[in-house]
């Protein structure tokens, strides 16, 4: 990648391991007066609204927004936009009614999967947890990537070095407090990521001036605003779909449902955090359709800092790498935590290990492990966006047949079963292959001739419809049967 907008390699090494540093220490000196079991997995159920509100936007809220939505802006124009930024969102509104439920009816809980366990035995519930770790893990890699290509940008700084600090310094206070630290971090975390927001907003609306609006847009590429192109909601609602889906499985968001001292501070929180996310996420999406409208060559994913950092100033240089760690250690922080705990909560009836197995101890090996691998991922700078999309399809297959299940007492762990991996069978046929010219069945299988063009042209759309609903009509079909 070349280097556009320099600042010298020793100056963003220094500041990245200044900001770990200072994350170490306040994660381990704040975790210290609440260590066991109890304050690692769930805070001790004991979290005010501040910090709940906090944590819960900090840990939405990723390196991957300052990517992301502005590539998508792109191609998909308002609509991928829009359904970025509900999709972000929609959990938290979602988890206000199902976070209620599943705290009502089994309070000494720490997990979701916990709860389909209960529900549906061991045999589909291990398949739900290791698609869960699976997607957290996919999420960990793209965090570290987005982090180590951003100060790679910045400063030339080679990948995997960024990616050893990063992962070594938020392993480090993670392992160590557990979901206390996570959100201690999480409320520094939040108040740098608004103020350095506002700053970036203030910067872009003041040099930019009239070019960044509506206006501009629509003089410039009037179909990203057009009601009439069709790719604006196919994508917007193929953003919403996956992104909404997946996050109903971060196993993070289910540690600070059970984490709220209360419901009403959860649902407080859950409200806050809501109408926090869209409008940020909305930002970042806005300034891809500008920077695509100003220079159509700019590369789609890096139209926020072709923006922002037009005139090459170190300053603004400095307030992006910081704004990248505290987006990306905010989230890791919470995906090493929320990985970790699955596997103390549910990794003996998972796991045929000894008896005299810690699980505990377990679980930061394990961590350990998938941290190395994300390093090395990390390292080579892969684009992982197709694996992203392929996580979000597992998540899409299993999201309606667990969250309905939970009201309609009479779909059995067989019939959920079936609708999962008709649902997953489904997608896979439609999902694009890395071109995202053809999939396995529309273009391998059977000619793209045979398919009306708007199918050959919303594969990865079509592919999340089918694996998201096709389960649906599986458990109406058997409930018609029986």
């Amino acid at each position: 990648m070349s280097n556009t907008f320099f600042l010298s390699t020793s100056t963003s090494l220094t500041l990245v391991i200044i900001i770990c540093l200072v994350f170490v220490f306040l994660g381990i000196y704040h975790s210290k007066k609440f260590r066991g079991y109890d304050n690692y997995l769930t805070a001790n159920r004991n979290i005010g609204l501040i910090s709940l509100t906090t944590s819960l936007t900090a840990s939405a809220l990723g390196a991957w927004i300052l990517f992301g939505p502005a590539s998508a802006a792109t191609w998909g124009g308002i609509g991928s936009v829009i359904g970025y930024s509900l999709g972000t969102a929609f959990p938290m509104f979602f988890l206000i009614y199902l976070g209620k439920k599943i705290r009502k009816e089994f309070p000494k809980g720490s997990s979701l999967i916990e709860f389909i366990r209960k529900k549906f035995g061991k045999s589909l519930f291990k398949l739900i947890l290791l698609m869960t770790i699976f997607y957290m893990f996919i999420f960990l890699c793209a965090e570290v990537t987005a982090v180590s290509v951003l100060i790679n940008y910045i400063s030339g700084t080679e990948l995997w070095i960024t990616a050893l600090i990063v992962l070594t310094s938020t392993l480090v206070y993670t392992l160590y407090g557990g979901l206390r630290a996570s959100i201690f971090t999480d409320n520094i975390q939040m108040v740098v990521i608004g103020v350095l927001f506002l700053i970036s907003l203030f910067y872009i609306t003041s040099f930019s001036g009239s070019e960044f609006s509506f206006e501009f847009i629509k003089k410039k590429n009037p179909h990203l605003l057009s009601p009439s192109y069709l790719p604006s909601y196919t994508a917007g609602l193929t953003f919403f779909i996956a992104v909404a889906a997946t996050n109903l499985f971060h196993q993070g968001n289910w540690q600070r449902v059970y984490a709220a001292k209360n419901f009403e501070t959860l649902r407080k929180s859950l409200i806050i955090s809501f109408f926090t996310i869209i409008p940020i996420v909305f930002y970042m999406g806005f300034t891809g359709m500008v920077a695509f409208s100003i220079d159509p060559s700019t590369r789609p994913d890096l139209g926020f800092f072709s923006i922002l950092l037009k005139e090459q100033k170190e300053i603004l240089s400095l307030v992006v790498i910081i704004l990248g760690l505290a987006l990306t250690i905010s989230t890791i922080d919470t995906l090493v935590n929320a990985i970790s705990s699955l596997i103390v909560i549910d990794g003996k009836a998972t796991f045929n290990l000894n008896k005299k197995t810690n699980y505990f101890n377990f679980s930061k090996y394990l961590i350990v492990f998938l941290s190395i691998v994300s390093f090395i991922i990390a390292s080579k700078g892969f684009d992982i966006l197709y694996l992203f999309l392929l996580a979000d399809l597992f998540c899409c297959a299993f999201v309606l047949t667990v969250f309905y299940s939970f009201y309609d007492k009479s779909i059995n762990e067989k019939v959920a079963y079936l609708s999962i991996i008709i649902g997953l069978i489904g997608g896979f046929l439609i999902f694009p292959t890395p071109d995202f010219s053809k999939s396995l069945l529309v273009g391998i299988l059977i000619s793209k001739d045979l398919f009306p063009l708007f199918v050959s042209q919303s594969l990865l759309f079509l592919s999340f419809v089918v694996a998201t609903f096709l389960p649906l009509l599986v458990l109406k079909a058997k409930k018609i049967v029986y």
